[in-house]
């Protein structure tokens, strides 16, 4: 038996080291964004970009840091019911959830790395933003705010 357990850690390794791998084969587009809240306090977030498939799947997997001041904004090209997980994610994050118009919905704060439990709105969104954890609380985030970027333009 001790031999199927050194088998199955071997595994949860290589397991784990693929996954290091290929996040680190996905490239994201960087950009800039501004958070705007209700009293018109504007917050400058630098940002990468997740729009393929692969980008949307990879997001911030297997990630050991978030700098302050960054973060991945996910641009799922329409409108539509999203919920976002903490899988193979190693640091805490806050997420907020965009209308069509850039217009915060739903703030998630401290995602509690590797959670398997979905988060999200009732509602359809175009967006995500991940920020470290903090940030949120830390700039005054809510819903209400915005956050105005390029993606949020075209109202799609």
């Amino acid at each position: 038996m001790v031999g199927g357990r050194n088998v199955a850690v071997v595994a949860m390794i290589a397991l784990l080291w693929a996954g290091a791998v290929l996040a680190q084969a996905v490239s994201f587009p960087k950009s800039r964004l501004e958070l705007v809240t209700k009293n018109g306090t504007h917050h400058a977030i630098s940002v990468e970009l997740a729009q393929s498939p692969e980008q949307l799947s990879q997001g911030l997997m297997f990630r050991r840091d978030l700098p302050a001041g960054t973060g991945m904004l996910f641009d799922f090209g329409t409108s539509k019911p999203v919920s976002m997980w903490m899988k193979n994610t190693l640091v805490p994050l806050d997420m907020l959830f965009m209308d069509r118009g850039g217009r915060v919905v739903y703030v998630e704060e401290f995602a509690v790395p590797g959670s398997l439990q979905p988060r999200g709105p009732g509602e359809p969104v175009l967006g995500v933003l991940e920020l470290p954890a903090g940030t949120a609380r830390r700039l005054g985030l809510a819903p209400g705010d915005r956050v105005e970027h390029e993606m949020f333009r075209h109202g799609r």
